[in-house]
């Protein structure tokens, strides 16, 4: 089962104008980020956030889930959360402020020039 549009569209909503807020398709299910930091994850119209110690403390007692057998466990909100803004606001924020820059993407390594046939020829 993938996440419903709506389900994003609602928590978009709800989170406002952070900066760099934006979501990308992935598998059915989306990953949410904050200023180009991957925070939370959208699995199955379910809130999954990645655990920091900012987060962990503002969901005090914390709820654990994991989207897929193989991840770690990640803060869990749960629908009857999202409708407080501000908190889940703060719950995001304080997660993308804790969380290292990504790095920066390599440039692409180019192939060395070979010599015509023309020149190798001579």
């Amino acid at each position: 089962m993938s996440t419903q549009p709506e389900t994003i569209a609602f928590l978009f909503d709800q989170l406002g104008d952070l900066p760099g807020l934006r979501s990308r398709r992935m598998f059915g299910e989306y990953c949410v980020y904050v200023d180009d930091k991957p925070v939370a994850f959208v699995c199955n119209d379910m809130l999954y956030v990645k655990p920091t110690d900012a987060g962990v403390g503002i969901m005090d007692p914390p709820v654990w889930g994991t989207f897929y057998e193989k991840v770690k466990p990640h803060l869990l909100v749960t629908a009857d959360r999202w409708d407080e803004r501000e908190w889940l606001r703060s719950l995001v924020m304080a997660t993308a402020e804790a969380l290292p820059r990504p790095k920066p993407k390599a440039a692409p390594k180019t192939a060395p020039k070979l010599a015509s046939k023309k020149s190798r020829s001579r």
